[in-house]
This record gives structure tokens, C-alpha cells and sequence, in this order.
């Protein structure tokens, strides 16, 4: 593991690992929901050796990461986690990167390279164009994807809250096992994240963003502009590799159908046989493949 760093970075003071050359091609990883840093402790030393300058960050309400005032909205909405990135590689001094992730990382790299192409160059993302619709957000699913989101539902009212609060490490741990049925993870593997869930904003962030996708809840004041921007389905003109895990407890497929519509640029999408919904962890080599091959993409070869 390397040193956290941090970095002020917008409202947050985002803590980091670094590695790898710091003269090198950027490469920032991200994790998602309920994850955190520790899912890239195997890709990153594939893409230092490459030559990457790797950024491995904790998003708002994981792990040492913390609000700068505590007046400002705990919001977990995609328009956050986008805008947190373009601070993020502002403060570093990164003009362009390689972004890659999944689940709420995966949504922050598409929006960076949606609304801030000039910023990125080349994207990584599991389960494909991961903005959300919120306009279309209260139509049904099939019932089979609907108990996929059992979770969802349930943080929509205070008893989820509240189950949130009471037990993160038991409620996270069962997502572990039904979103990667054959991840065999051990408590150790576990528990090395699980300490990122004691964040003090963790519950009010994650509660926020599985409110505010189903416009249950407003957001923060100075996001409208950008979500005004997703709203509009803005498509992805970056070079991308997006990748789905063929046992995704999630969305079932990988949830991409019609997703390459999104994709303007060159695109590559790839399924990852046995791969649940953390490919980064489970699936290293795939990861870092994409994430080198996606760069071979940006630069003509």
C-alpha cells in the first residue's frame, strides 16, 4: 500500500494513494458503493510499471476523506462525485488522465468525460454509460432487476436509514456476497475496507444519493447546472473500454443494452467471465488490461 496523500480539492480534502512515476501518464482509479481504495491494491502496481503516475482516491464519505466546512451538504448526487473529480485533478496539477471505475467511481469518470472531455484522456467503466436518468427514474423495471435494487428501496425510508447506521459492516457485507456470487472473499479482505465505512458523513452520503437518483430528494443548490447538463444525456466522445462481470448480482447482463449509442468515440466493450460487480478487485488482470488498452486507444494504437 502507498501513503495516503491528501489534497483540498472543491469542499472536500480528499485523501489519496499515489504511485508509480510522478512524471508519468495519469491514471486515476475509482472505486464505488460499497467499496473504497482497497479494490485497487492489485491493479495499481500493473499500471506503475507501465509507466502510470497511478491516483487511487476515496470518494466523499469513505474513509479519510472529509468535507471542508460542515455546512455543506452531505450530498451523494452523480453531479458531486463528477464535480469532485474535476477538483481533484485540478488540485493535483492533472490537465488530462485516464479515469477508469465502477459503480459510483465509474459514474464520476463518465461525467468528467461527458461534460470535461479536454480533461480525459481515455475511460474506463464498468457497466458502461453510467449516468443516471433521474427523469425516468419511476419507471419499472422488470421484477427480476427490481430485487436486484431491494437496497435502494429500502434507504429511501428512515428504517434504512437507520439499518444503515446500526450495521454498516453486516448490511455491506451481504452486498459483497449477492453483488459477486463468485468472488470468494475472506473477512480480512473485507474488513481492510469496511474501516472506510466509519467515515462520519458515510451514512448521510449514501442515503442522499440513493434519494436524490430517484428524485426523492433535492440536491445541492450549486450542482444544478451540471445535472441540468446529465439531464440532457450528453454523450461520451473520449476513447472507452467498458467492461460488464458475467455474474453481476446488480444488473443482470451488465445492465448495457443500447449503451454503445452513448460511446462517440472509439469503443471496446468486454464481458469478464465469473466477474461480479467490483471487477477491479476480483478481476485485476482484466482491470488493468482495459485500463492499458484504453490508453493504447487514446493514443492511436
Amino acid at each position: 500500500m502507498a501513503a495516503t496523500r491528501f489534497a483540498e480539492a472543491g469542499v472536500l480534502r480528499v485523501a489519496y494513494e499515489e504511485s508509480g512515476d510522478p512524471g508519468g501518464w495519469p491514471a486515476v482509479l475509482l472505486h464505488g458503493f460499497p467499496y473504497d481504495g482497497r479494490a485497487y491494491d492489485a491493479v495499481a502496481p500493473v499500471l506503475a510499471a507501465e509507466g502510470a503516475r497511478v491516483i487511487v482516491p476515496w470518494l466523499r464519505g469513505y474513509g479519510e476523506t472529509r468535507f471542508l466546512s460542515p455546512d455543506t451538504l452531505r450530498s451523494g448526487e452523480q453531479a458531486a462525485l463528477g464535480r469532485d473529480l474535476l477538483h481533484l485533478l485540478d488540485a493535483l496539477g492533472i490537465g488530462r488522465a485516464v479515469l477508469a471505475g465502477y459503480d459510483w467511481g465509474g459514474r464520476a469518470a463518465c461525467i468528467a468525460s461527458a461534460l470535461w472531455p479536454e480533461r480525459v484522456a481515455g475511460l474506463v467503466s464498468q457497466n458502461g454509460y453510467n449516468i443516471q436518468d433521474i427523469a425516468r427514474s419511476g419507471e419499472p423495471l422488470p421484477p427480476e432487476d427490481e430485487l436486484r435494487l431491494w437496497y435502494q428501496y429500502y434507504f429511501h425510508n428512515e428504517r434504512g436509514r437507520a439499518g444503515l447506521a446500526r450495521d454498516r459492516r453486516g448490511l455491506c457485507r451481504l452486498l459483497w456476497r449477492l453483488w459477486s456470487p463468485e468472488w470468494g472473499f475472506d473477512e480480512a479482505t473485507f474488513e481492510r475496507t469496511a474501516a472506510s465505512f466509519d467515515n462520519p458523513d458515510f451514512v448521510e452520503v449514501v442515503i442522499h444519493s440513493y434519494r436524490h437518483r430517484f428524485g426523492l430528494v433535492t440536491g445541492d443548490p450549486s450542482l444544478e447546472g451540471i445535472e441540468a447538463r446529465l439531464a440532457a444525456h450528453p454523450a461520451i466522445p473520449v476513447p472507452a473500454v467498458t467492461l460488464d462481470g458475467g455474474a453481476d448480482g446488480v444488473l443482470a447482463g451488465g445492465g448495457t443494452a443500447g449503451h454503445a449509442r452513448r460511446f462517440a468515440g472509439p469503443h471496446e466493450h468486454r464481458v469478464v467471465p465469473g466477474g461480479g460487480h467490483n471487477l477491479p478487485q476480483e478481476k485485476p488482470e482484466a482491470f488493468a488490461a482495459a485500463v492499458l488498452d484504453v490508453r493504447a486507444l487514446a493514443r492511436g494504437g
